[in-house]
């Protein structure tokens, strides 16, 4: 019989030319849960359980996968955001920790700023993570989410109904919209921000595997979809309303110069756990 012990041991042989130690454990510790519903904690206490026989092939297959540099997340089909599982595939990007931090910064000044009852949409919504964590963190809201792909609706649906939220979910391109049909609190968007140009220092767990769509813009125009969310947001962001977007680490100062011409106001751009300019709020007045 085979242990955990061993597979353990097998994958950091097999995978510790393409990835740290410290990534090849947490790929073992998330299989472990998701495969026999066991944790670190278990195997610690327990440090020659077996591994049933008709589940070997299960790990095998993960195994090989991970050697294609596939995401972890893909190949077991979900992840973690805010404490909350989410479904993902092809057609979704995979939820970011930073993104998490855009989320708590919402909470915060919605917090702060004792705004009621919040009406919220987040425009490009993937997985429905944003809109999902703020509904289940702010139960007496009403939260929208538009995407251009039918694809990533669909798993947004889904995430929606696993985590017991109410989110009222839009198909459009938001390109193309020319009215959001009324007034919001809030208006969130982590939208395509990446340069062509900035391929290269992309890994090819995400190049290779993540949906295009949502991951790039044109070097000649990467504040594409900045300038049309901003100029929808004047016209439906209630009076004291916020807008808040995640953004290209590079094009910090750039986003920031855009808002202020449109003639937003009290305009603040925030750095990432890493340090890097990563998100912006600013308000109509």
């Amino acid at each position: 019989m085979t242990t955990f012990k061993q597979i353990k041991a097998h994958f950091h042989a097999q995978l510790s030319g393409l990835y740290d130690s410290k990534e090849i454990d947490s790929f073992f510790y998330l299989t472990l849960e998701k495969l026999h519903d066991l944790k670190r904690i278990d195997l610690a206490l327990h440090p020659e359980k077996e591994v049933p026989s008709e589940e070997v092939s299960h790990w095998e297959k993960v195994l090989k996968a991970l050697q294609k540099e596939q995401p972890i997340q893909y190949i077991l089909g979900e992840t973690f955001f805010y404490d909350l599982r989410f479904y993902v595939n092809e057609f979704t990007l995979i939820p970011r920790p930073e993104t998490e931090e855009l989320v708590a910064w919402i909470l915060e000044e919605i917090k702060q700023k004792n705004i009621q009852n919040p009406t919220i949409i987040d425009i490009g919504t993937g997985t429905g993570c944003i809109p999902i964590a703020l509904k289940k963190n702010l139960s007496s809201s009403t939260i929208y989410a538009i995407d251009v792909s039918e694809e990533a609706l669909l798993v947004a649906k889904k995430n929606a109904q696993l985590n017991e939220t109410e989110v009222h979910f839009w198909h459009k391109n938001i390109l193309e919209t020319e009215d959001l049909q009324q007034q919001f609190d809030i208006i969130v968007s982590n939208p395509p921000y990446v340069r062509y140009v900035e391929k290269q220092e992309m890994k090819t767990n995400v190049l290779g595997y993540e949906p295009h769509l949502a991951l790039f813009v044109s070097d000649e125009n990467p504040l594409v979809f900045y300038q049309k969310i901003a100029e929808l947001a004047l016209l439906h962001l209630s009076p004291n309303g916020l807008l808040f977007f995640e953004i290209n680490q590079y094009l910090g100062n750039k986003t920031v110069e855009l808002l202020s011409k449109l003639g937003f106001k009290h305009i603040e751009l925030r750095k990432d756990m890493y340090g890097k300019d990563r998100m912006i709020n600013a308000s109509v007045g």
